[in-house]
């Protein structure tokens, strides 16, 4: 008996505990905003081939999210995540249309290619010491140059058809590219949350200096946080490729608002130390609904990025106020004493 009291008032705790979390909060606009959206439609968007179409597309922002979250977990930021996934996308387009190579081979030398990308790329800020933010820069610059060079102005379109089943098939309308989304974000969780080479991760973001006095390398784990970064820009890359009708330079180009709107929305500090999986997840899921609201209300797509860059710089904003609060707070242990009051 005691037992299930313990258990019960532990589910209770843990239940307060999440809706008071950013998560709760989003899955609140997630239902509300999908439910609008049903309403406003009369009812079309809830039905097979609305959902189907809207999963399909989802699964791209949830990657590109949760590989952008990856960088700012130990205090980085990846702008060539855009670039990296178009240039991803267009090599494995480029080598089944015009090179006859086997889906199967392409995806994989897509994969390594991205993989092998974000490790040059932590190599390089760990090796000369600038900043991410500048070496990032500079890869997306090249990258896009070399997506040019790949396609030029045409589009690739003839590529493997067991691809594109891959990015067509939807079992109970539930596409499986969206799954693919899904257990890449699950297999980052127990990553992050339950492994040991997670933790270091975020230790190495969340306090530097004691991670190193505790022996831990945090070049080393900016290498892995940009080398898992790049591997799941090369997953987005696949689920891109294998839901567009065909590649071209375009592809990846509007990659890098969401990459970040994702995981600041979901409650990831730029300051590194801390992951928010489900939270990025829910938070894709708002920035797939505002575009959804978008195409069905026949808006100018500028209001999208609009709306979602005032909600990135409401949350970034809202989240240093809270901070500034709490240093403030006589409870805090960073705050300053008051005067004639005790230490």
């Amino acid at each position: 008996m005691n037992t299930l009291i313990g258990q019960g008032s532990w589910a209770a705790g843990a239940l307060r505990r999440f809706s008071r979390s950013t998560a709760a909060m989003l899955l609140a606009v997630v239902v509300a905003g999908y439910v609008a959206l049903g309403v406003a439609s009369s009812g079309a968007f809830f039905e097979g081939p609305s959902v189907r179409v809207f999963l399909q597309y989802l699964a791209t922002p949830i990657l590109i999210g949760l590989a952008q979250m990856v960088a700012l977990c130990v205090g980085q930021l990846n702008l060539a995540v855009g670039a990296l996934g178009g240039f991803t996308a267009c090599l494995t387009g480029v080598l089944m249309a015009d090179h006859g190579v086997p889906a199967e081979v392409a995806v994989l030398v897509g994969l390594l290619t991205a993989t092998a990308v974000g490790l040059a790329t932590g190599v390089v800020i760990v090796a000369t010491q600038i900043n991410g933010f500048i070496v990032t820069l500079a890869t997306m610059t090249i990258l896009l140059g070399a997506q040019y060079r790949l396609t030029g102005t045409r589009t690739v379109d003839g590529y493997s058809r067991t691809l594109r089943d891959l990015g067509t098939s939807a079992p109970l309308n539930i596409p499986l590219v969206f799954v693919t989304a899904l257990v890449a974000a699950a297999l980052l969780a127990a990553f992050m949350y339950r492994t040991v080479a997670g933790r270091r991760l975020l230790a190495a973001g969340g306090n530097p200096l004691a991670a190193r006095l505790s022996g831990i390398s945090t070049d080393r784990q900016i290498v892995v946080a940009h080398t898992l970064s790049g591997l799941l820009v090369g997953v987005a890359a696949v689920t891109a490729t294998a839901s567009l009708p065909g590649v071209n330079r375009s592809v990846g180009g509007d990659w890098l608002l969401p990459s970040f709107a994702a995981p600041i929305i979901g409650g990831v500090a730029l300051t590194g130390g801390s992951v928010a999986v489900f939270g990025t997840v829910l938070a894709a899921f708002v920035t797939r609904l505002i575009d959804a609201a978008r195409a069905q209300f026949s808006l100018d797509p500028s209001w999208v990025n609009l709306l979602i860059g005032l909600v990135v710089l409401g949350t970034v904003a809202g989240g240093r106020l809270r901070q500034t609060r709490l240093e403030k707070s006589p409870q805090s242990p960073t705050a300053l004493p008051q005067p004639g009051g005790a230490q």
